[in-house]
């Protein structure tokens, strides 16, 4: 059966749920398995990039963190991460010009004592930061003081470090040096924690937590989250996104990935992408031919619109004009293509869609979202 709709606009919240998903396209199992696997370091790194603590967790894990790498994952890990510039036009410390790329995120750990300079006026931000300074940075996060110490503050900290059970999949001494994976730990275990006044540190965020105390960034992903925009071949992905995009998270179908290799991917065709401004991260979805299983995007004509014989006012599924049937099992793309959405026979839409090839190399989709021409 096919019908020409009316054309109604304005899509309103029902990509909530859909692009909820999309955000979780970082991790797919169920909250059982996010849940089993959260001390594993691959879990920890999706939820550290997902937050945009850090960028491009997947890679370097084992390269150190110099201390101007450590100031900017401080501001990310904060609520200044809205108020932090893309430069600085104030040199805060000797060796820290106006134009180094985290003279900004210095500049605000300073001020809020998170980290603190070398006597003769420098920061040092090419050396690498070391636990101790990582431990008196992430309790200041917390709230705590030079006040809240007595004595030799420094054994102190590190008390209450291990206390507060911070250092969990993190061995370290306090003179040690931190690679990029004990970064990821580091701040994992800060979400996790209560700060000085009672609450959980990744509510502040935004995220939430399970009731077994791991954290679940969901909410944050969800609630920030822009999309789904159509790139076509040859556009520059800055002109889409509001933030620097060389130094966001990229995940390409639910994979880590970086700024070039989607820049390619955009030379070649079309993208459909999805980002987080807060967490400064793109999810990125690429045309299906390029994709075995998983997400990808299908851009046509809608040729079809299918009912089930029980139900005439839901649509089960559509076609394209490349001949193939999507699928449609979610309350929001059936709405879109029913009598009351704004897709109609004839109309071009982009289809974000979920890919599934059976043993005799069939694939079937299953359409989750869609860019409207």
């Amino acid at each position: 059966m096919m019908k020409h709709w009316k054309q109604y606009k304005g899509r309103g919240l029902l990509g909530t749920v859909v692009t909820s998903v999309l955000a979780a396209g970082v991790w797919c199992g169920s909250p059982m398995e996010a849940q089993a696997a959260d001390n594993s370091l691959d879990y920890r790194s999706k939820v550290i990039g997902v937050t945009g603590i850090m960028r491009q967790v997947s890679t370097g894990l084992q390269t150190s963190v110099t201390r101007g790498e450590f100031a900017q994952m401080l501001v990310n890990a904060s609520v200044y991460r809205d108020y932090l510039p893309e430069s600085s036009n104030v040199a805060v410390y000797a060796d820290v010009p106006a134009s180094n790329i985290y003279a900004p995120s210095i500049r605000i750990a300073a001020e809020q004592n998170w980290m603190a300079g070398y006597l003769g006026g420098s920061f040092k931000p090419e050396q690498p930061v070391t636990m101790q300074e990582a431990v008196r940075a992430v309790l200041a996060l917390l709230g705590y003081t030079n006040e809240d110490f007595t004595g030799n503050a420094s054994a102190g900290r590190m008390s209450l470090f291990y206390s507060l059970e911070m250092n969990e999949n993190l061995e370290r001494q306090p003179a040690e040096i931190l690679n990029r994976e004990d970064c990821i730990h580091l701040f994992y275990n800060l979400l996790k924690t209560e700060n000085k006044t009672g609450q959980v540190y990744a509510t502040l965020l935004g995220c939430q937590v399970n009731s077994d105390g791991e954290i679940n960034p969901m909410e944050l992903a969800d609630s920030s989250l822009k999309g789904p925009k159509l790139i076509r071949k040859g556009s520059q992905l800055g002109d889409y996104v509001p933030f620097n995009v060389q130094q966001a998270n990229i995940f390409i179908n639910g994979e880590p990935s970086g700024y070039e290799t989607l820049k390619s991917e955009i030379s070649s065709g079309y993208v459909v992408i999805y980002y987080n401004t807060a967490a400064r991260t793109v999810w990125a979805y690429i045309a299906d031919e390029d994709v075995q299983t998983g997400r990808c995007a299908v851009r046509g004509t809608v040729e079809n619109i299918y009912y089930s014989s029980v139900d005439v006012m839901t649509p089960t599924s559509i076609t394209l004009d490349d001949g193939q049937e999507y699928e449609l099992d979610r309350s929001e793309m059936q709405f879109a293509f029913s009598i009351y959405g704004s897709l109609r026979v004839g109309d071009t839409v982009t289809l974000i869609c979920e890919k599934k090839v059976n043993a005799n190399e069939e694939a079937t989709y299953t359409a989750v979202d869609y860019v409207e021409d």
